[in-house]
């Protein structure tokens, strides 16, 4: 019998390859906005941002503290 793979795990590695390279391109400073011709990116929130867009990933969602705070 074959032994499938499943294809959540492939895409969630090549997603993580994609962060990774982003990532390495702002440490590097050659992160542009955009396009090659845009301003270079120097905000480590804005680069994680770019990075998931580029990956297809989901930015996690937090449980707001707020709604108990009011009650």
């Amino acid at each position: 019998m074959k032994r499938q793979v499943s294809r959540m795990a492939v895409s969630k590695k090549k997603a993580a390859k994609k962060v990774a390279k982003v990532m390495h391109e702002f440490k590097a400073g050659t992160l542009h906005t955009g396009s090659k011709k845009g301003p270079i990116v120097k905000s480590r929130k804005q680069a994680v941002a770019i990075a998931m867009s580029e990956s297809g990933m989901k930015r996690p969602v937090k449980k707001s503290t707020t709604r108990k705070k009011m009650k």
